[in-house]
């Protein structure tokens, strides 16, 4: 079941988060800045202030009472230009459940929901890569993202369909 977020789903985003960032972006080990960054940004706190913020939308898939992935909407986040639409911050989906359609059904109902242009930005190394653009998205450029010292490529998809 697809609903919108609420303050219940807080300790759960940020543990499933925790568990998907590791996964997805420590695949040569865990250093401190991952660390700090992952343990800083995934918090029920933070969730708390992303739901009460208007600018924001979360929608999580459920089954029963476990949560099994999330996709986090910035209604005023763009890149480059206007017409790349809003942007996926985050669309997590955890480990055993990848591969079963949900990630689909999270940016489809994101599309019937908000409108159907949107841009998301992913790491090179990424192997999602290739979900995304199955999905429809394009590459449109790239975007660096600072962790401690290191810069992190990654490349920027756009849908418009």
């Amino acid at each position: 079941m697809i609903r919108e977020a609420d303050e219940s789903d807080c300790f759960n985003l940020a543990a499933l988060s925790l568990q998907v960032w590791f996964e997805t972006y420590c695949v040569d080990g865990i250093r401190i800045e991952s660390s700090e960054f992952a343990l800083s940004s995934f918090t029920k706190k933070q969730f708390k202030e992303i739901l009460n913020d208007d600018k924001y939308k979360v929608l999580v898939f459920t089954d029963g009472i476990y949560l099994r992935g999330y996709i986090l909407v910035n209604m005023e986040s763009r890149f480059d230009r206007r017409e790349t639409g809003f942007e996926i911050e985050k669309l997590y989906v955890q480990g055993p459940f990848q591969g079963q359609g949900i990630g689909q059904t999270l940016l489809r109902e994101v599309k019937n929901r908000y409108g159907n242009r949107f841009w998301l930005y992913t790491w090179v190394r990424n192997k999602f890569i290739l979900f995304y653009k199955k999905f429809g998205f394009k590459d449109i450029g790239r975007y660096e993202f600072k962790l401690g010292k290191d810069v992190i490529e990654n490349r920027v998809l756009a849908y418009d369909g």
